[in-house]
């Protein structure tokens, strides 16, 4: 008798949820196209934002619905690319990335949600200095040394800077510029990433005190719920990845 009301809850959130990754997704292609030029095979930022979002089963006519939105063919509101700097619980760094039509509101959004989980929002620079941005394709080789090997030898034959093995997965490093053409050659040599793209990599990662880790993490989902925030870097050593 009770499954009805359970099922649809369920169905619910999960309709939420993707509406979330949705709402994040068209505002990173906005701002894509509105950095450079409405061609995703001319601007390699907004194809790999086009990527993201076929990936996630956004539709056609709603990333090019939002394509025409940062070109300013619908005159939509301009979207703004922000990033902010801050500490959360423990003196975790964190920086956070943000896509936005309304600055005052999202900086009070992400100062309440860091102040209310023990963290403060700091200056620019303050922490961006233990980040340094790259590109990281990430393969499931579940520890398989025969796996690891093959997507060594492929990224180093791509370009990439380095390839990281722990927790069943293989991480390939690049530079930046290095990103679009290290994903080709890796997808030519039939490996397939289960998450791409380039981003703010932690020169270190530091453990976090039992006390302080649940604060943590429901300040990292409290971020990642807020829509005006596209990504949130750390560098916290979180236990699934100290356990690797």
């Amino acid at each position: 008798m009770g499954r009805g009301p359970s099922i649809e809850g369920r169905k619910n959130a999960e309709d939420a949820k993707r509406a979330k990754v949705f709402t994040k997704l068209i505002r990173e292609i906005t701002v894509a196209t509105r950095a450079g030029v409405a061609d995703p095979s001319a601007n390699p930022r907004l194809r790999s934002a086009v990527d993201k979002a076929l990936s996630a089963n956004m539709t056609k006519d709603t990333i090019e619905r939002a394509i025409k939105r940062g070109s300013g063919a619908d005159g939509g509101a301009a979207m703004e690319e922000l990033r902010y700097e801050g500490y959360g619980p423990a003196g975790i760094a964190l920086i956070i990335d943000c896509f936005t039509d309304n600055p005052t509101r999202t900086v009070a959004d992400v100062r309440h949600a860091l102040t209310k989980h023990g963290g403060n929002l700091g200056t620019s620079g303050s922490v961006a200095f233990q980040f340094a941005r790259v590109g990281e394709l990430v393969f499931a080789t579940g520890g398989d040394e025969a796996a690891e090997e093959k997507v060594l030898e492929a990224a180093l034959e791509a370009g990439a800077d380095d390839v990281v093995n722990e927790n069943g997965e293989s991480t390939v490093l690049c530079a930046p510029e290095n990103f679009e053409a290290v994903q080709q050659a890796l997808a030519a040599a039939g490996l397939h990433a289960e998450h791409a793209g380039v981003g703010m990599r932690p020169s270190n990662r530091l453990p976090v005190p039992g006390e302080a880790l649940e604060s943590l993490l429901d300040l990292l989902e409290k971020l990642d719920g807020l829509d005006d925030v596209s990504e949130v870097s750390h560098n916290a050593l979180l236990p699934a990845e100290a356990a690797g």
